[in-house]
């Protein structure tokens, strides 16, 4: 993702802004506006879809019910860097479970662990810990890093792996996020506030946004809400 640090806090967009200002022409006078657009497109497209599209590791843990099926809740799952039986903390190996689908698969739907039932019989769990990786990032090189300096320090065969495990942003998500902040600068610059008076609590000049988004903007975002096991 491209990062904006603000107030201690890493705020975040789908797409870069030197991307975005190349796509529409936009003036460098006005990047403080296009950040604060894609930063605030991002939020609104993460909060209509009801999950977090940055790359990043989770950790969850569940009671383990001998029932052998493990949801994740963040995808896509690009990497499940270890699985642990929370009885002692120990490491349940990879040949007793399996990730489906696949680490590194090209579809936006949501992974779960299965666990080999030779586990019930092995060892007795009262909670599993399960450390992963997921979501996408924004144009990473081929290598899969977003740095070139990562990149050289790969073998090809390495590359190629990591290249898979760090899946980018879809191209109707990051034209999702381009038409949402475009749409919101023009509001801005034509002073379609959305909203009724006007409010001097908000913005430099009393200018406030109204969380919403057009129509289109749904449509491209239909398959990327949240889906459950």
């Amino acid at each position: 993702m491209a990062e904006i640090e603000a107030a201690g806090h890493k705020l975040y967009s789908l797409i870069p802004l030197n991307d975005f200002k190349a796509l529409l022409g936009i003036d460098d006078r006005e990047d403080k506006l296009a950040r604060f657009c894609l930063v605030t497109a991002t939020f609104a497209i993460e909060q209509y879809c009801m999950r977090r599209f940055l790359r990043k590791k989770y950790i969850e843990r569940r009671p383990y019910l001998e029932n052998l099926f493990f949801p994740l809740n963040e995808y896509p799952v690009s990497k499940v860097v270890s699985v642990y039986g929370w009885s002692k903390d120990e490491i349940i190996k990879p040949e007793y479970y399996e990730v489906i689908p696949d680490c590194g698969t090209e579809y936006d739907v949501p992974s779960y662990i299965t666990f080999s039932p030779a586990l019930n019989g092995y060892r007795k769990f009262r909670t599993v810990k399960v450390d992963y990786w997921a979501g996408y990032v924004v144009n990473p090189l081929p290598c899969g890093f977003t740095t070139q300096s990562f990149c050289d320090a790969k073998t090809q065969a390495k590359a190629k792996k990591t290249a898979a495990s760090m899946p980018p942003v879809p191209a109707d998500l990051a034209t999702a996020c381009i038409e949402l902040a475009f749409w919101n600068m023009n509001r801005y610059r034509g002073r379609r506030i959305g909203v009724t008076g006007n409010n001097r609590v908000n913005g430099k000049d009393g200018e406030h946004l109204e969380m919403s988004m057009p129509e289109n903007v749904k449509s491209l975002l239909e398959p990327y809400r949240r889906k459950t096991l």
